[in-house]
């Protein structure tokens, strides 16, 4: 018997036949309000913007016309030569940028990925009570790792449809068997002084585009 098994046989005996109320009763209440509120879709966009801008996320809004060229204008600024394009981003988004395209293949390597400047995604979903991005691996976001490594992530919301107030109106719009990647702002830590660290385990610099329709 190994110490894990001794472990766990105490706890099995402190423990019981002991179960949680809640489970007891049938389940756990949830009867909590879904949102803090009622908005019309403009104040929804409007609250997700403001909670992106204190997450230090920079904002901007287009309609489909303004698109590549607001693209072009985010990827000229930090001087992206590069920037990685998942297979399903629609074309005419970056058609107003020269910038070299690197496709989102399985075959690239975290190395590679380390040396493009930008990437530029869609999303799954927006939260605005939390100023959070939902990415689940579609077509128009790729993989995971395209969004972790590369210093700069421009992504793109269409706004109002992607747009919910709340993480529990989002769960059920989301497939929990898809790799979820949870986005509040670019990455950023603080050590014990407090001194705020960007870009230590994600991009260093994150723009969102609210691209309204015509």
């Amino acid at each position: 018997m190994t110490t894990k098994d001794r472990i766990l046989g105490r706890i099995r005996r402190a423990v019981g036949d002991a179960r949680p109320p809640a489970a007891a009763e049938g389940g756990i209440a949830r009867d909590y309000l879904l949102q803090h509120g009622h908005r019309t879709p403009a104040e929804r966009v409007d609250l997700l913007a403001a909670h992106l801008a204190e997450y230090r996320a920079r904002v901007h809004r287009a309609d489909p016309d303004g698109l590549p060229a607001l693209l072009g204008r985010l990827l000229a600024e930090p001087g992206a030569r590069t920037v990685v394009v998942p297979p399903g981003l629609p074309e005419w988004w970056l058609s107003g940028t020269d910038v070299t395209r690197v496709r989102d293949e399985a075959s690239t390597t975290a190395h590679e990925l380390d040396r493009v400047d930008s990437v530029v995604t869609g999303c799954a979903l927006a939260v605005a009570e939390t100023g959070t991005l939902v990415l689940d691996g579609s077509p128009d976001q790729g993989r995971r790792r395209i969004t972790l490594v590369p210093d700069h992530h421009v992504c793109v919301v269409r706004v109002p449809d992607q747009v919910v107030d709340s993480v529990p109106q989002a769960l059920p719009l989301l497939d929990p068997a898809r790799p979820l990647t949870w986005i509040s702002g670019p990455s950023a830590t603080s050590d014990i002084e407090l001194d705020r660290v960007e870009g230590v385990h994600g991009p260093r610099t994150l723009d969102v585009v609210l691209l309204g329709p015509e």
